[in-house]
C-alpha cells in the first residue's frame, strides 16, 4: 500500500473515505478504496479488485455513469500528457472483449501520472 499512500499527496483531491461514501451502492462489502481522483466532477477510483470510473454528465451532474473494469481486464494502456499548444491530457485503456480503448481527456493539471501509476501497480 506504500505506493497508494505516496500518491494520494499529489494531483488527489479526494480521500479514498470520501470515494467511499460516494460509492457506497457500487462497492462490494469489504471493497477497500486505495486511490481517488477527482478531476472537475468526474472519478477515477481504483479499488483493490478494480478501477471505476465515473462521469457525471450535464449541468447539474446527475446523469452519471459507471463504468468498472476488473484490473484482469486490462490489456493495455497509454497516456498522453498535456502539450503547449493541446492543453488536454488524454488516457487510453484497452479492455478484453472489447475492440476500441476507453478514452477519457483531462484537463492540463491533472495528475494523468499518479492515475497511470495506480493503474500500473494495480495490474
Amino acid at each position: 500500500m506504500g505506493l497508494f499512500d505516496a500518491l494520494l499527496g499529489h494531483g488527489s483531491d479526494i480521500s479514498p473515505d470520501k470515494a467511499r461514501e460516494e460509492l457506497a451502492e457500487v462497492l462490494l462489502p469489504g471493497e477497500d478504496v486505495k486511490l481517488a481522483f477527482k478531476v472537475v466532477r468526474d472519478l477515477y477510483v481504483f479499488t483493490e479488485k478494480r478501477m471505476i470510473l465515473v462521469d457525471r454528465q450535464g449541468l447539474t451532474g446527475r446523469k452519471v455513469e459507471y463504468l468498472v473494469v476488473p484490473y484482469r481486464a486490462i490489456n493495455a494502456y497509454s497516456i498522453e500528457s498535456a502539450g503547449t499548444f493541446d492543453l488536454d491530457s488524454e488516457l487510453k485503456i484497452w479492455i478484453s472483449g472489447r475492440a476500441d480503448p476507453i478514452s477519457r481527456t483531462l484537463k492540463k493539471g491533472a495528475n494523468i501520472r499518479g492515475i497511470q501509476a495506480a493503474i500500473a501497480a494495480s495490474l
